[in-house]
């Protein structure tokens, strides 16, 4: 593996718009996993011109699904909880993506160092980040990636040590 975003980057990726339901998310996030044959738990959020405007994260629907003011009614102990979950599930699929997606957004090139995708990872808490090349979304870098990458590196310094 080389030492760049695009040589980790998945080049095939799947995106959703703004005006989508979650309930359509939620399907291409299960037709994405079954695309790479991974795990998917964030997409990226496209215009109609395929201009990224923003990212959703398992995340996002969780922040959606767990209801907001929860720490208000007293400890979860405390709440009769029977059947929330389906409720919640049941107006979250109406929802858009725009109304609950992350806008502020963090991008890389392919030709980004990756210690430097490392190093964004780490700071900024994220696990996934979009890779633009002259405006345009080429890629996508995968935290699995990056950790995979360096699996191989260590596993090569370790058999040159021996």
């Amino acid at each position: 593996m080389g030492e760049f975003a695009k040589d980790v980057m998945e080049p095939r990726f799947l995106t959703v718009t703004p005006e989508q339901t979650i309930t359509a998310a939620v399907q291409v996030f299960r037709q994405a996993a079954e695309a790479t044959g991974e795990r998917v738990f964030g997409l990226m959020v496209t215009d109609h011109q395929g201009k990224l405007v923003g990212m959703l994260s398992m995340y996002d629907i969780f922040l959606l699904i767990r209801p907001k003011h929860i720490h208000i009614w007293g400890e979860m102990s405390d709440l009769e909880l029977s059947g929330i979950i389906d409720a919640a599930c049941h107006q979250a699929g109406k929802m858009l993506v725009g109304d609950i997606m992350t806008t502020d957004l963090i991008t890389i090139t392919p030709d980004t160092h990756l210690l430097h995708v490392l190093d964004i990872m780490i700071k900024k808490h994220v696990r996934r980040i979009p890779v633009i090349d002259a405006g345009q979304v080429v890629g996508i870098v995968y935290i699995s990636r990056v950790f995979n990458s360096l699996l191989e590196k260590l596993t090569g310094a370790a058999a040159a040590c021996r």
